[in-house]
């Protein structure tokens, strides 16, 4: 009698159960005797009703081993346990002139048919795992998604044939392990195609910034700019989350990113251009990132994030800062005293009917634009701020009463509130993603104009650019506010005289019909661009300026960036300059918005979410790429497991 053996690695015995969905197991199965003609295989579910399945198998004398492949998957009234299944796929190790009876190969479509069923399942647990993601929502909520079809499909459904849509609802694999799962393939695909395109590029940027999550662990966002061929397109993308336990010293920093690149097999000769928030970790002459990255690369370019620079320019002091401090002593009074003086204060404005907006806001020095919305929103309700303090019969409010009726206070406030609305707009303006350095600087160029302009309509008293100020005190400006422009403008010119790039090569960029190619263009460009041809480039310019089918494309162009994508190979070295110009990170900011999203995630109530997990989940909140899910599925990324 043949014995008969079931092993996944060829020496232990063992049933094999299963969940949903289906498992692929490879079986050996040997003869005890290579006498014995052949025997056969029982194959039945657990539980009364399964279905019994009897398989005989055939085996040459001298090839008494057979490799037996199962999928062990679900079926339709027995979602537990299952000994085997019917779908049998079922190879020999046998001679050539052997042969495979026709049952063999009919049940073999018949697991074809099953695993295209569950491909289907598994690519629709992981789109469903992809939205939960990119909404920043937590894995557990891809069970009540999972319930939520079920009942509306229940309720909606009118045919019966809508039953079986149910029940592929049901079979598929949401539960919060799986979600996680799901997130991490997920993750892994799309950071696989970052760093294998990161891998063909010449060059591309960084963007760097370090923050603290809701645990207290320092997590340094680290992301991409570069051009991308199989988009046609320049990426920014998320390259890595380092968390940092300990010490956030340049040191730790640039040893941690050192160790991300040579895990990924990426090259740190080919940074051109690296932005950072401007902290001494980052900026450090002796042991900041920055100058540790230049001790392996000597030409990288770096640069304190813009947006950062632009809201430093404009830091009080003096006379203006003690006024912005009592605002916002006024402000606290109302809103933090207590839970009732604040309510009754949103009554009080809730039933006014010039109000234009319904409370106050509190001023957050983090926050860019905080300090002008809270100013703009003072003003705006100032006479329900009187009034409401004019209820109040405590000396806190006395004060504060008489210093909003005092003109030359109130000139103050409306002057700040106008020139930090201006800072407000710049700054909206150069926040955002696909910013490119040239476009920064060009806003940054026209505010410096701007304020040039601020500063004589300040000094004639026009106040055409203020207009809160030419409301409330149009008689009261004063020398104090007119050095505060000056101030400003002073801060901008020489915080912005260099922008890490020549700025012929920015002006090139922007218009390269406005440069002339000479030799001493070209000794600029060879400087900023070494590996660049310069006969080539000089030659290639020079019949740049002479198309007028350039100039019209220039003209016509949506964006700067889609221009010199469209820009034809015969300008080949031309190309290359503006492509190395536009890979260049202007700020921070990409890393800025995805600390939001990243205390968006990791919440009090989720404080335990691991850093990988983190990761995982961020990367797929914030990309501009989609994973590819067929490929996902059809390579078999993961276990077709709950």
């Amino acid at each position: 009698m043949a014995q008969l053996l079931l092993c996944d690695n060829g020496t232990t015995q063992r049933p094999y159960h299963c969940t949903d969905p289906p498992v692929s197991l490879t079986l050996h199965i040997s003869l005890a005797h290579e006498q014995d003609p052949g025997i056969t295989l029982h194959v039945r579910r657990s539980g009364p009703r399964g279905p019994h399945l009897r398989l005989p198998l055939r085996s040459h004398r001298t090839h008494p081993s057979w490799l037996l492949r199962l999928v062990v998957g679900p079926q339709e009234d027995s979602p537990t346990s299952l000994l085997a299944t019917r779908h049998l796929l079922l190879s020999t190790q046998h001679r050539p002139n052997s042969r495979v009876g026709p049952r063999y190969i009919q049940r073999s479509r018949v697991l074809v048919r099953g695993l295209n069923t569950q491909e289907k399942v598994s690519s629709a647990s992981l789109k469903a795992s992809w939205i939960l993601a990119r909404h920043g929502k937590p894995f557990t909520d891809a069970e009540i998604l999972k319930d939520v079809m079920v009942s509306v499909l229940q309720e909606l459904s009118t045919d019966k044939t809508t039953d079986a849509l149910i029940a592929s609802v049901k079979q598929m694999p949401l539960s919060a392990r799986t979600a996680v799962r799901r997130i991490e393939v997920l993750s892994s695909d799309i950071h696989g195609d970052i760093i294998c395109a990161l891998r063909e590029v010449d060059h591309y940027s960084l963007a760097i910034d370090e923050s603290t999550d809701t645990t207290d662990v320092a997590q340094m966002c680290v992301y991409v700019r570069y051009f991308d061929d199989k988009t046609v397109s320049f990426q920014e993308e998320l390259l890595f989350l380092i968390p940092l336990e300990g010490q956030t010293t340049g040191e730790i920093l640039f040893a941690k990113l050192e160790e991300q690149f040579r895990k990924h097999s990426l090259s740190l000769e080919k940074i051109n251009f690296i932005v950072t928030d401007g902290a001494p970790s980052m900026i450090g002459k002796q042991r900041g990132l920055v100058s540790r990255l230049r001790e392996i690369v000597p030409n990288i370019q770096a640069l304190h994030c813009l947006i950062h620079q632009s809201v430093l320019c404009a830091k009080l002091s003096g006379e203006l800062k003690t006024v912005m401090d009592k605002v916002m002593r006024i402000i606290n009074y109302i809103r933090g005293t207590s839970s009732t003086q604040h309510r009754l204060f949103r009554q009080l404005v809730t039933e006014s009917e010039e109000a234009s907006h319904s409370d106050l806001l509190l001023h957050n020095d983090v926050r860019w634009l905080s300090k002008g919305r809270a100013l703009e929103r003072m003003c705006t309700l100032l006479n329900e701020i009187k009034a409401f303090l004019q209820t109040k019969n405590s000396a806190p409010a006395t004060e504060h009463l008489a210093q909003l009726e005092d003109k030359t206070f109130m000139a103050n406030v409306a002057f700040l509130t106008d020139i930090f609305g201006h800072l407000n707009q710049l700054n909206l303006q150069l926040q955002g993603r696909e910013k490119t350095i040239v476009d920064m600087v060009e806003k940054l160029e026209a505010f410096i104009k701007k304020l040039n302009l601020f500063e004589t309509d300040m000094t004639s008293k026009r106040l055409l650019h203020f207009p809160t100020l030419k409301k409330h005190a149009p008689k009261e400006v004063t020398k104090g506010m007119v050095d505060f422009v000056k101030h400003v403008l002073g801060e901008f010119i020489s915080r912005f005289e260099d922008y890490s790039s020549p700025k012929e090569i920015l002006a090139f960029v922007r218009d390269p019909f406005s440069v002339q190619a000479n030799p001493e263009f070209s000794l600029i460009v060879k400087e900023t661009l070494p590996s660049l041809n310069e006969a080539t480039f000089e030659l290639q310019l020079t019949e740049f300026h002479t198309s007028s089918q350039m100039r019209s494309a220039l003209q016509n162009a949506q964006s700067l960036c889609a221009f010199w994508l469209s820009c034809p190979e015969d300008y080949g070295e031309v190309k290359k300059l503006a492509f190395y110009v536009l890979t260049m990170f202007p700020s921070t900011y990409t890393c800025e918005s995805t600390f939001s999203s990243m205390n968006a995630i990791k919440t009090h109530e989720r404080n335990r979410l691991t850093n990988s997990n983190l990761e995982n989940a961020l990367r797929l909140k914030v990309t501009s790429l989609t994973p590819d899910i067929k490929k996902i599925v059809k390579e078999g990324k993961f276990q077709y497991s709950h």
